[in-house]
């Protein structure tokens, strides 16, 4: 075992200094972020890919006065919640980082990781939790792909010494964990129904008949770039082709390609993009075939998704997300709803028949003018959208137009609320709030400092990624 002499030197940083690494330790319990965490001689131990149970090795990563950090180098014994992933591709893609644990235990530690981040961040007085909302569909859940075409492979280890295959292999899947330039090439994801697969595979080996190049991150050459694929429960996909230059006979070949070989695509797009980065938000995809767009359907309401629209990436767990927020909302018919970081207006619109107006706020003018497009495609006449800071719009005279909010819908980033924000709401001080965060860690952040003038009165997990460390979380706040 290890000694405590030992635990106070610095991890191995050069050759001067030695690697610590601990023996048989017993991991005790999940820590968030996927993370297990385990006690030697009093001190927390947190390991990545281990799960309660099991019995690794450890060469520490970082070492603290009170806690230490680390992978694991080897198991000696695995735990017996463990299950065999389903895809072969895991622990290699990065993707799905849960897929040895059976999915009601994910639920068990999702919620404790709720519970431990209001408890030891919020550190606010709280309800009884409800139990978290999980998904009846684990696999082929999401709307949303993105894969990456690459010229740099990455290798596993039992490929680093075949000659057959190469790190310069051209290649279309993932970024592997880790490395920006190295790709793992996809043989089926699970994430996705199909055609996600075919059409990944069929265009890769088009592109290899053809001699079409792919995109070298580090020299910022080759063609094709990336693949965005969305598919909606109404039926409608919609791919977009992203290549690195133009190059019309190139591009028209291989669009009309796809669009033979996949009728079922029922809108077509390319985009060009010469730039560093991955980024489409200041570019303008192009219609090859298709009206440009796609429908998704929640309950009764249409939402019109563009290439560039934010949109719940697992739909069918969005509704019930959705549910809950307009029960939380504890609308009547005579509240105006303030729905901030509204994004596309998805929450609004959702809630609006029982709502007597909707103002909807947020910073991006591209999605402001799809949540006015999506208001008009459900016929409301009730509803009002904005693109700004709510810092800055939300003044007396805004408030005098437009009225004070009776209920407060806030879904931010995973950066959660500008402190000013917390600040104008505590100003504002709507009866409701309705917190929906994607990061339990920085929604309690913010929950403390609503405390001023706020309690916690309901609090409602959701799980939108099954096989993820990712969590949902929803907390209905009232004025005391």
């Amino acid at each position: 075992m290890f000694h405590s002499s030992r635990f106070s030197c610095g991890y191995f940083c050069g050759m001067r200094r030695k690697k610590v690494v601990l023996h048989n330790v017993v991991m005790e319990n999940y820590a968030a972020e996927g993370k297990s965490l385990a006690r030697v001689e009093g001190k927390v131990i947190f390991v990545e890919n281990t799960i309660p149970g099991d019995e690794v090795d450890v060469l520490l990563q970082k070492n603290k006065k009170d806690w230490g950090e680390g992978i694991a180098l080897h198991f000696h014994k695995y735990s017996e919640l463990r299950v065999a992933p389903f895809c072969q591709h895991f622990g290699v893609c990065g993707g799905c980082q849960w897929q040895m644990l059976p999915y009601e235990q994910q639920l068990k530690y999702k919620q404790q990781q709720v519970t431990d981040n209001l408890k030891r961040i919020g550190k606010v007085e709280l309800p009884e939790m409800m139990p978290i909302i999980g998904a009846e569909q684990t696999t082929r859940y999401r709307n949303k792909m993105e894969y990456t075409f690459s010229n740099k492979r990455f290798l596993l280890a039992e490929e680093l010494n075949n000659p057959a295959i190469s790190p310069n292999d051209n290649v279309a899947g993932f970024h592997a964990r880790g490395f920006f330039d190295k790709v793992v090439p996809i043989i089926e994801c699970h994430l996705q129904t199909e055609p996600t697969n075919f059409l990944r595979l069929a265009i890769a080996e088009y592109a290899k008949e053809h001699g079409i190049t792919h995109y070298d991150i580090r020299n910022h050459t080759g063609y094709l770039r990336n693949l965005l694929i969305r598919i909606a429960t109404t039926g409608e996909i919609m791919v977009n082709l992203v290549v690195g230059y133009e190059d019309k006979k190139v591009r028209l070949e291989l669009l009309e390609f796809i669009h033979t070989k996949f009728p079922e695509i029922t809108t077509l797009l390319y985009t060009i993009n010469p730039k560093k980065n991955d980024s489409l938000y200041d570019l303008e995809p192009q219609v090859y075939s298709g009206k440009g767009y796609i429908i998704e359907k929640l309950e009764n309401f249409e939402f019109k998704i563009s290439p560039k629209s934010f949109f719940q990436t697992n739909t069918r767990q969005g509704e019930k997300l959705y549910q809950v927020t307009r029960e939380f909302a504890e609308l009547t018919g005579s509240q105006t709803v303030y729905d901030l970081y509204c994004g596309t207006g998805s929450i609004g619109i959702f809630v609006s028949k029982l709502a007597k107006k909707i103002v909807g706020v947020e910073m991006v003018d591209e999605a402001i003018a799809d949540a006015k497009e999506n208001a008009e495609l459900n016929h409301l006449q009730n509803s009002a959208f904005f693109a700004g800071d709510v810092i800055d719009i939300c003044n007396d005279a805004f408030f005098e137009a437009h009225g004070r909010p009776d209920v407060i819908i806030t879904d931010p980033p995973r950066a959660g609320m500008h402190e000013k924000l917390v600040l104008k709401l505590l100003d504002i001080g709507a009866p409701i709030i309705v917190y929906v965060s994607c990061n339990p860690a920085t929604q309690a952040r913010d929950v403390a400092l609503l405390n001023e003038k706020y309690m916690v009165t309901r609090i409602q997990p959701v799980d939108m990624f099954p096989h993820t460390l990712h969590i949902e979380n929803i907390v209905q706040l009232k004025l005391r």
